[in-house]
């Protein structure tokens, strides 16, 4: 990295700089992966918890909904609570009282109950990845950055891929009540650490007598009505529910209130004219793009071998365990050293052809592929999460005005976590209309009659004959309808990562409009060849 005036110490916050970054390092570590980890978890193990809660469908989908509703509900405002109360204050209590619900939630069986408590669940838990994020610009020297920051930028990739093997592990050695109870070891530790490697901090009544209460709450429910309409959409069928709509408008309302709010406020939260900066309006257009595009490995390739391969959890988990998480203990470093000496866009840009690589291999999908076909995504996948969401942190980071600090947070999470959890929303039900419209196409060269289809049933029922001529033909019908339905979700599936390329394809295109950076901390250092040719040409190199 380029030599600082600061020698090395980060912008110190209102009660200094850390004397202990590891316990800083390590809440950030624990902090950020909890509530990755967290989220899909519960993700994953909904079917598990529905049977364990005696939870019919549509109660199992509200569940999950609340939880993940209420995070994106609180984390846009976590940044500027931060700034007024203080990282300890804002971490720490929460912590006790995350570990506290945790524990209480698997012993509840009144379904109201319940909500409320996954409400309260998610409403803690989203603190944590936006407040563990400032622990590392407020109480971490300069040259801890980037490692930590890369520790942040991971956790999303490392929970995707470890996920699924964690809740095969838990349902089946330790019980289903360790999807929560996880939290109970883990939050408070975090707590600890934040204790330890933060400094005391006043509350800023200055800040809090200026407080626009207003616009945190109509941006954070308008975010969160809008996820709560399009995770439900997919399930109530859209245009069709009353409730969807009702969501959707009712958000979008909310949205628009919060944008006068902000033109009228005398001092606004999170102004809209801090995405009018070119290189952060296009970072943060990226970051989504990213979120979207590493669908191909949080839901096309588990959803696949679940759906056609008829794998469950812990088995299609432990291929992205081997070859998607485990990798990136060795990508990181690779990726930290890159942008010590590359510019960011370089970076990106090797990321995310990882990713369109990947996703274009992905287009030859067939019935045939097992578990074993997907290494050579899935390690692909793993580098362009490594090479990707770190230079685009950092690049967003390099652009952006200190002074609008928490305004420019709150849209970082927005793309962060409500980017994430829609898009999982929307591939869903582009998955389903795609299946929908190649069981169409299919059948409808299936005609009644038709040589090739009488074949094939004679050939299944002389098959099923052998246990109950009467019931062969019926079995032999049943056998082929499966067989269009399983190519329809072979084709789904093939487009699904048709779209994540095309995605990739144009995040590329957009790198190319983001210009390069103001001299900051995270200026890149040439070495080597590079460092001699601008030594030569008069330019002073550190």
């Amino acid at each position: 990295m380029a030599a600082n005036d600061d020698a090395g110490r980060g912008p110190v916050s209102r009660g200094g700089i850390a004397q202990q970054p590891l316990f800083a390092v390590a809440a950030v570590l624990l902090g950020s992966f909890l509530a990755n980890f967290d989220s899909r978890l519960t993700t994953v193990g909904l079917p598990d918890l529905r049977g364990a809660f005696s939870l019919s469908f549509d109660e199992g989908a509200w569940l999950s909904t609340a939880g993940i509703g209420s995070q994106i509900f609180i984390a846009p405002a976590v940044a500027w609570l931060a700034t007024a109360f203080g990282l300890r204050r804002v971490l720490g209590i929460p912590s006790l009282v995350y570990a506290v619900v945790s524990l209480i939630i698997p012993f509840v069986h009144d379904y109201p109950m319940l909500m409320v408590l996954s409400v309260v669940h998610g409403l803690l838990l989203g603190t944590f990845v936006p407040a563990t994020l400032m622990i590392v610009f407020r109480n971490l020297p300069i040259r801890w950055w980037l490692p930590a920051i890369a520790l942040y930028s991971i956790r999303v990739g490392f929970a995707f891929d470890t996920s699924s093997s964690l809740v095969g592990f838990y349902v089946d050695h330790l019980g289903w009540q360790w999807l929560y109870w996880q939290g109970v070891v883990i939050a408070p530790l975090m707590g600890l650490m934040v204790y330890l490697g933060t400094p005391s901090e006043p509350v800023n009544r200055d800040l809090l007598r200026e407080a626009d209460w207003g616009g945190m709450l109509l941006l954070g429910a308008s975010v969160g009505m809008i996820y709560a309409g399009l995770d439900q959409g997919n399930r109530l069928d859209w245009l069709e529910s009353g409730t969807v709509m009702a969501l959707l408008a009712g958000g979008g309302v909310l949205f628009v209130g919060f944008l006068i709010n902000e033109a009228l406020v005398r001092r606004p939260w999170a102004h809209v004219n801090v995405l009018f900066s070119r290189n952060i309006g296009l970072s943060l257009v990226v970051i989504l793009l990213y979120t979207l595009t590493s669908l191909s490995n949080s839901s096309l390739v588990p959803n696949f071998l679940a759906t056609v391969g008829l794998l469950r959890p812990e088995q299609s988990g432990l291929l992205l365990l081997t070859y998607g998480a485990l990798p990136m203990f060795v990508l990181v470093p690779i990726s930290i050293w890159l942008l010590r000496h590359f510019d960011t866009r370089t970076v990106v840009v090797l990321g995310f052809a990882c990713f369109a690589a990947a996703n274009l291999w992905g287009t030859q999908l067939t019935h045939d592929w097992a578990r074993e076909d997907f290494i050579g995504i899935v390690l692909l996948l793993a580098i362009g999460q490594s090479l990707t969401l770190l230079p685009l942190i950092v690049t967003a980071l390099s652009n952006s005005d200190p002074s609008r600090a928490t305004a420019f947070a709150a849209y970082i999470q927005i793309m962060r976590l409500g980017g994430a959890e829609i898009g999982v929303a929307l591939m869903g039900t582009w998955l389903r209309v795609r299946e929908q419209v190649h069981s169409l196409y299919l059948g409808q060269n299936l005609t009644v009659g038709d040589a090739d289809v009488v074949r094939m049933l004679k050939q299944l029922a002389d098959h099923f004959a052998a246990h109950g001529a009467g019931s062969a033909p019926a079995r032999a019908v049943g056998t082929l309808a499966s067989f269009v339905q399983r190519e329809a979700n072979v084709l789904a599936y093939i487009d699904g990562f048709w779209l994540c390329f095309w995605l990739a394809i144009a995040a590329l295109g957009l790198i190319a409009l983001i210009t390069r950076a103001p001299p900051g901390p995270f200026t890149p250092a040439p070495f080597g060849f590079a460092k001699t040719v601008l030594r030569k040409c008069g330019v002073p190199v550190t």
